[in-house]
């Protein structure tokens, strides 16, 4: 989307607030607005679906159906860092109003991630990882921070759990990778290129497959099981990961309760250890 894009952030400052709603929804989710009817943005934004098609015809197009098939036809473009920092520079004038903005922005992520959530596939994921024999987390670049937190808890309450952030290293985790085991992968656009080939050589070897990413267009998805989304978009050159560790978050306690008698059992034995070695802080 990188002519429109163009296009939207350089009229912004001039839009109306209608009009600034819009473009901020366009700009936020470009994976998710190809496919949403003229009915569905204006809801999502927040307007009326007058405004919608006004906007359209504002930005140079003949309606709504032809700005449609625009975004349709650039939804596989992922803006680069530096392409995603001028927008930013752009949308964020006030200073002020850019924190608020950024606040509300994540509070949005988490909102339509709940929405769309598949509990279905939630509850699949679930099960796979209380059951996996061995289970292995790919994460690589900023994800790495998500698969990190994902691992520290899953250790206490699952047999083996390993994280796998080198893809020099990921032989030397998956040689022996069987249909008993699970493998997760975790990656937001632009999409790490090794986190999608550890999750196809999973998929080869028919280990579980569970994929943690941002929509259904990612290229984890045709190598995954189980695919659970969250979104991320944040007009910056970083990404939002306050719902995909609100969807982690969730998932971890989800496993603890299915596996709760060997967790607790567990989880007294470590605080036994922690108390010995001193590990926590106290107050003297």
């Amino acid at each position: 989307m990188g002519n429109i894009n163009k296009r939207i952030a350089e009229l912004f400052p001039s839009m109306s607030k209608s009009y600034q709603k819009i473009a901020k929804y366009i700009l936020g989710n470009p994976n998710t607005v190809p496919f949403l009817t003229a009915d569905k943005l204006a809801q999502v934004a927040g307007v009326g679906h007058a405004t919608v098609i006004r906007f359209a015809t504002y930005l140079g197009y003949s309606g709504y159906p032809e700005l449609h098939q625009e975004l349709q036809s650039n939804a596989q473009r992922q803006l680069t860092s530096t392409e995603k920092f001028a927008l930013s520079k752009k949308m964020y004038v006030d200073e002020g109003q850019a924190v608020y903005d950024i606040f509300l922005g994540d509070i949005e992520n988490v909102r339509a991630t709940i929405e769309k959530l598949d509990m279905e596939a939630f509850k699949e994921a679930v099960e796979a990882l209380a059951k996996g024999k061995s289970i292995y987390i790919v994460a690589n670049r900023s994800a790495t921070a998500l698969g990190v937190f994902l691992q520290y808890y899953l250790q206490f309450m699952l047999e083996k759990v390993e994280l796998i952030h080198l893809i020099e290293t990921a032989s030397e985790h998956l040689y022996d990778l069987s249909e008993e085991d699970v493998v997760v992968g975790i990656s937001f656009a632009r999409y790490a290129k090794s986190t999608v080939q550890v999750l196809s050589y999973a998929k080869k070897r028919k280990a579980t497959t569970i994929a943690i990413t941002d929509n259904l267009l990612s290229p984890l998805v045709p190598h995954s099981d189980i695919t659970l989304t969250a979104n991320s978009q944040m007009l910056s050159f970083i990404e939002s990961f306050v719902a995909p560790f609100s969807l982690i978050n969730a998932l971890i306690i989800a496993v603890a309760k299915a596996n709760q008698t060997n967790f607790q059992d567990k989880l007294a034995l470590l605080e036994d250890v922690w108390e010995n070695l001193d590990v926590f802080y106290k107050k003297q």
